[in-house]
């Protein structure tokens, strides 16, 4: 089965950044992500969409 949300560790290492790094962006809301309590996860796909440029506005869910 593969995992369709991933965690900060997966998406900074997805993108190539550090974890402090994506916290960072998601403080400043610059990358998609959903927080679920005091969780936060990123979708893979609308992740990997953000990195093509395809998504226009960042939104938190």
């Amino acid at each position: 089965m593969n995992k369709i949300t991933l965690t900060v560790k997966e998406a900074a290492e997805l993108i190539g950044v550090s974890t402090n790094s994506v916290y960072t962006m998601v403080r400043e809301n610059q990358i998609p992500h959903t927080r679920v309590r005091s969780k936060i996860i990123f979708h893979k796909e609308m992740l990997e969409s953000w990195l093509k440029g395809d998504l226009k506005s960042v939104k938190q869910a």
